[in-house]
């Protein structure tokens, strides 16, 4: 039997057409591809190369053109580069792999159920992954990232690097380990999101939050955990400048270390070695009644 240079047989039987080694350009090349495997391809200006697509392949490939991966399901993106020019290149698909791999596009990853990114960069990661799902991310670095993760959920990551602001506004379902996050105005509005083992640096932390937990974190910033909501911080240290820190918030937290300034917490209870200043006013809300104790067990008052 003659060999057939155009076809590679995966383990599923499934018979994929390979290209190779090819340049394409201008409005939707590989429109309604199925069962494709490209190698070498760059795609050049243009918009919507692989739209409507699945089970789609692509291994060390260039993307210049905007909008390659609309509505697609089922692919894998290894080795490859997405130029600036390849802004929102992956939205309203599923089921996708990327490894090694860097994304210099902004506003990737929109409206995506199964993204797994596995030693992936993204050094203008801007407006990314919003109203996402169902989300692994692996060795992952982002920059230049205001707003990412907006409104998105089932979210799982380790070993992650990130600086952008507004970053995982809205989320649900998160749980992070080994990270290292600075960010202004992180996990506002979050429900069920734990962070172990992580430094998390930015003003106005988990503001508004439901169900944060913070387990081995170290955090720095002006105005922490305000307005949260079952607020866990367990076995975490707080710079300097975390100052008037769980305003009006339910708490139980034990911190290692001192406490710059505690505002107005609204219940719970709070533990550390020192504080600098503890706030109690007129302005607290009921029940008023957290617990302020240092972590040997002495009760502590305002002053």
């Amino acid at each position: 039997m003659s060999k057939n240079t155009n076809t590679i047989e995966h383990p599923t039987t499934i018979t994929m057409k390979e290209i190779r080694n090819t340049e394409f350009g201008g409005e939707r090349p590989l429109f309604a591809s199925h069962n494709l495997r490209l190698d070498g391809v760059t795609i050049h200006a243009g918009e919507s190369a692989l739209k409507e697509c699945s089970n789609i392949e692509a291994v060390n490939c260039r993307f210049e053109g905007k909008y390659p991966f609309w509505h697609v399901d089922g692919f894998t993106v290894r080795n490859c580069l997405f130029t600036p020019g390849a802004r929102a290149a992956l939205w309203y698909s599923r089921n996708l792999l990327m490894s090694d791999t860097i994304v210099e596009a902004p506003k990737m990853f929109r409206e995506m159920d199964g993204i797994k990114l596995v030693n992936v960069k993204i050094p203008d990661a801007q407006e990314t992954l919003w109203q996402c799902r169902n989300i692994n991310l692996e060795n992952v670095e982002v920059h230049n990232a205001d707003y990412l993760f907006m409104h998105s959920e089932n979210i799982t990551i380790n070993n992650y690097r990130q600086q952008g602001n507004y970053s995982f506004q809205y989320c649900r379902n998160v749980v992070i380990r080994n990270a290292v996050i600075d960010s202004k105005d992180a996990f506002w509005g979050t429900e069920n999101v734990t962070v172990y083992d992580s430094e998390i640096t930015g003003e106005y932390l988990g503001w508004h939050s439901h169900n944060l937990r913070l387990v081995n974190c170290k955090i720095s910033g002006t105005q922490p955990l305000c307005y949260a909501h079952d607020l866990i911080l367990e076995n975490c240290t707080m710079a300097d400048d975390c100052d008037l820190a769980f305003e009006y918030s339910s708490v139980r937290a034990t911190v290692n270390g001192t406490i710059r300034s505690v505002k107005n917490p609204m219940t719970g209870s709070i533990a550390a070695d020192a504080y600098g200043e503890i706030i109690i006013d007129e302005n607290i809300k009921a029940p008023a009644d957290c617990k302020l104790m240092l972590n040997d067990g002495t009760i502590v008052s305002p002053r």
